[in-house]
């Protein structure tokens, strides 16, 4: 399984790792855990991503060192959480990115179900059953003999806590606790990670308000099945570089009685509009598809340029298509 990629990375000394432009708690810890196992290894690394790591993250040791300047002198690029191309666009969008990649060995680190469509070749290494990214990449850094210090242990643990919920989800396996109880013993504290993060998701009053004015705004669709949040260009240079507004609200929208899908929506002057989806039944992936995106079975995004009007539209009607595909299932 890991043959090619290891070989790859053995010939290779300066290495870049790159995250979506959406990072998260997974996409966070596994390249900052990449990046503590193939120092050791003796390997000269880089962390990219073309936009800033938000506030809300900071709280995983390490963030700081993701730079948004491509670097040049690069000669192999991993590409971690993700094999979309529309979630690494503003990096090809920088000069010299899509050349390099195009031109370099590029490997894929995910463990999304959704088929790839990144316009280069690749070395692609995915698990649809590892509940996050960090549970293949333990599994990679056995397979290569690396050393897997207390920081690489913790941010890892970092990486499957986020994408499982706390080890909740329905896609957590004995693997998942398995490598999670490893990765506790290899060094990671659960108890310090937590706190950290708890300190880290404080509000300040501001924030607390808006989040009730975004509750204000959720809107009902599909005879209540459809929950949606409408999240302006104007609240996001506001309050995302504090808190990202999304984060405030989706759980709870989730937990409204009756619905089944809940998904807020941000707007950007550019006419580009983005949708994080949080289910109940496992159909955020087959919704996302609907506007090209992808992720997981409970939680998935999309990005598309096309008026909020008519997303709503398509929204609905994708969540009773799938909501009707999935219970059809189940009778």
């Amino acid at each position: 399984m890991f043959d090619t990629l290891i070989a790859t990375l053995n010939d290779a000394q300066k290495i870049v790792i790159i995250q979506a432009e959406n990072p998260d708690g997974d996409s966070l810890g596994s390249s900052l855990a990449l990046e503590e196992l193939l120092s050791e290894a003796g390997k000269d690394v880089k962390l990219y991503c073309a936009i800033d790591i938000p506030k809300y993250m900071h709280y995983i040791k390490g963030w700081d060192r993701v730079e948004k300047d491509w670097p040049t002198d690069r000669e192999v690029a991993i590409i971690v959480d993700t094999q979309a191309e529309a979630l690494i666009q503003q990096a090809l969008a920088q000069p010299g990115v899509r050349h390099f990649l195009e031109s370099h060995p590029v490997i894929i680190l995910d463990h999304h179900e959704t088929a790839g469509d990144l316009p280069f070749e690749t070395v692609t290494v995915v698990d649809p059953k590892a509940v996050a990214t960090s549970e293949l990449l333990y599994r990679l850094a056995k397979a290569a003999g690396w050393n897997i210090t207390p920081d690489a242990a913790e941010s890892m643990f970092i990486s499957i806590q986020a994408d499982s919920l706390g080890l909740t989800t329905p896609s957590t396996t004995a693997d998942s606790y398995q490598v999670a109880a490893d990765l506790v013993m290899l060094g990671a504290n659960p108890a310090e990670v937590e706190n950290r993060r708890r300190e880290y998701m404080k509000k300040p009053a501001d924030i607390l308000k808006y989040k009730g004015e975004l509750i204000e705004r959720i809107e009902y669709f599909a005879d209540g099945k459809l929950a949606i949040v409408h999240i302006p260009w104007e609240d996001i240079a506001e309050y995302s570089d504090r808190y990202n507004p999304s984060v405030l609200v989706l759980e709870e929208m989730r937990m409204v009685e009756g619905v089944e899908v809940a998904v807020a929506i941000k707007t950007y002057p550019d006419g580009k509009l983005t949708g994080k989806i949080r289910v109940n039944m496992p159909i955020a992936d087959v919704i996302a598809g609907y506007f090209g995106g992808g992720g997981h079975a409970y939680a998935a995004g999309f990005k598309v340029f096309e008026s909020y009007d008519t997303i709503i539209n398509e929204l609905i009607n994708a969540t009773d298509k799938a909501v009707s595909e999935y219970e059809s299932t189940l009778s």
